[in-house]
């Protein structure tokens, strides 16, 4: 993910990078990185690359992951790697971070924020705040979902950074628009609004989530194996495979904009499209499950992408 957002220019040093921690490990094995790949994280990446003696300092090694994760996402990420997760066994953390704060480019109005219900997956409700405005939006319907699309402030740069919500019409029809946003080819850019249109009503929930998970069976079960069976030859000459894929997450959304941050920690030991639909004024109602995306438009590079199951909730 780094290399394609740096490849882009989406990203800046002061606010993502890339650190890993080597371990002075027992003999016979000295883990020692490829000259080619620490010249790229060092020279590429301008990140750093530190040396840490797992087998007699592991949580200073945690902590210092941590600390450095908080730095680059401004407090927002804190305690990536819980106590225990680093042990004598470790012999590589790859740790990332990338911290996104943007202001809406038209923000909405708290005085006009009310308290509304939000329907869950089980049938429930829940009362959580919804902002409203009646000033035009990006938004597009389709047979099955609505699309809004709301732009960020841009700054000096010719970056363009927008938050979309993908809102299916049917309160349990997450599922099937998650289904077709993962398997269809192109689907924000093919489902992506251009034009503002008038909006009758209107109502975007106030939430934030946070979450966090153990990744590694996931990205197994997506056919990505060998970086676990002793893939990584790019990086070191040893057989090492990753043993930890810890990914945390915190996304917030209110009035004035968003505030998004993820980090991923790794940890290494030996081993068709639909067609739009004309309306003259725009209903946009997301007072049931939805799924979002951050997104660079100039390049395309998606940022973030989550589900909004309960605003209330943080996972």
């Amino acid at each position: 993910m780094h290399s394609t957002l740096k490849e882009h220019g989406v990203i800046r040093e002061e606010t993502s990078g890339v650190v890993l921690f080597v371990g002075q490990v027992v003999n016979p094995l000295l883990l020692a990185l490829k000259p080619a790949f620490k010249e790229t994280i060092e020279n590429a990446y301008r990140s750093a690359v530190g040396h840490v003696d797992f087998r007699n300092q592991s949580n200073v090694a945690r902590e210092a992951v941590n600390a450095w994760a908080e730095e680059k996402t401004n407090g927002v990420i804190q305690n990536l790697l819980s106590p225990g997760s680093v042990t004598s066994k470790t012999m590589l953390i790859l740790a990332n971070a990338l911290y996104f704060k943007g202001a809406w480019d038209s923000s909405f109005d708290p005085f006009r924020t009310q308290v509304r219900h939000f329907f869950l997956l089980n049938g429930s409700s829940v009362r959580v705040p919804f902002m409203t405005s009646s000033k035009d939006q990006f938004a597009l319907a389709f047979d099955d979902f609505k699309v809004l699309k709301l732009p960020y402030q841009t700054g000096q740069d010719t970056r363009a950074f927008s938050m979309y919500f993908f809102l299916p019409n049917a309160r349990d029809g997450l599922r099937v628009l998650v289904e077709k946003f993962g398997s269809i080819s192109g689907f924000i850019e093919h489902h992506t609004p251009r034009q503002r249109v008038e909006m009758g009503d209107f109502r975007l929930p106030k939430f934030k989530i946070s979450f966090d998970f153990e990744a590694s069976e996931f990205f197994k079960g997506q056919g990505l194996v060998l970086p676990f069976e002793g893939g990584l030859t790019e990086m070191v000459d040893s057989q090492l495979g990753i043993s930890l894929f810890i990914h945390k997450a915190f996304v917030e959304v209110d009035e004035k904009g968003t505030k998004a941050a993820a980090a991923v920690s790794c940890h290494v030991t030996s081993v068709g499209f639909s067609m739009s639909k004309p309306v003259d004024v725009f209903d946009f109602v997301a007072d049931h499950p939805f799924l979002f995306v951050i997104r660079e438009d100039i390049s395309g590079v998606v940022l973030f992408v989550g589900q909004v199951v309960n605003p209330l909730l943080s996972v």
